[in-house]
């Protein structure tokens, strides 16, 4: 295992697992074996990574929040603190369901916030956020902005988090950095 990492000392890593340049492991947190941590990615407190996760690159997680098996993280993808993810539908304690597991992706750039359940087997697509505490029960689109419970969408966002506002003719510009964006058919997709 290489030293190109920082770990807190309360943090214990299960080897073998795979994990970047300048990731930082703070305190009281577990990386299970056979996980893959991209470079840059910062895992927060009392921060569990299951066996066989992947996150991409410059995750960020937050505090007190657990990636179970079978979810995946894109590149630049944000979890808030206290965030919940599922891995099994009709979970019971006295039977084993492990074979059963059901896979979350969760898109590039994506950003769930804090207290959000993703209830597991759905796509979170790129660039979408996640409001605070939304319970999210069936695939996100790319760039769109749900809450609630069960969450619903309520409009978009760029690929900064700011809300667009599209014209009739299906067009919006991100407020903080003039992106541009073209609505089609319940498609976002950034101008270039």
């Amino acid at each position: 295992m290489t030293t190109e990492f920082f770990v807190h000392p309360s943090s214990f890593i299960d080897e073998p697992c795979q994990i970047g340049k300048g990731v930082k492991i703070w305190h009281f947190s577990h990386i299970m074996q056979h996980s893959i941590i991209g470079n840059g990615c910062n895992i927060g407190q009392n921060v569990v990574i299951g066996s066989h996760v992947k996150l991409g690159t410059n995750v960020k997680i937050q505090n007190n929040v657990s990636v179970y098996e079978g979810v995946e993280c894109e590149d630049d993808v944000f979890l808030g603190p206290s965030m919940v993810f599922t891995n099994v539908i009709n979970p019971r304690s006295a039977v084993i369901r492990k074979h059963e597991f059901k896979k979350t992706l969760v898109c590039k750039g994506a950003s769930i916030g804090a207290n959000a359940t993703i209830v597991c087997g759905n796509q979170i697509g790129a660039y979408a956020m996640i409001g605070a505490g939304a319970v999210v029960t069936k695939n996100v689109l790319p760039y769109a902005l749900v809450v609630g419970n069960p969450a619903k969408q309520i409009g978009w966002v760029s690929e900064h988090g700011n809300r667009l506002h599209f014209s009739s003719e299906g067009e919006a510009f991100c407020p903080e950095t003039g992106q541009q964006y073209r609505l089609d058919n319940n498609v976002v997709s950034r101008i270039i």
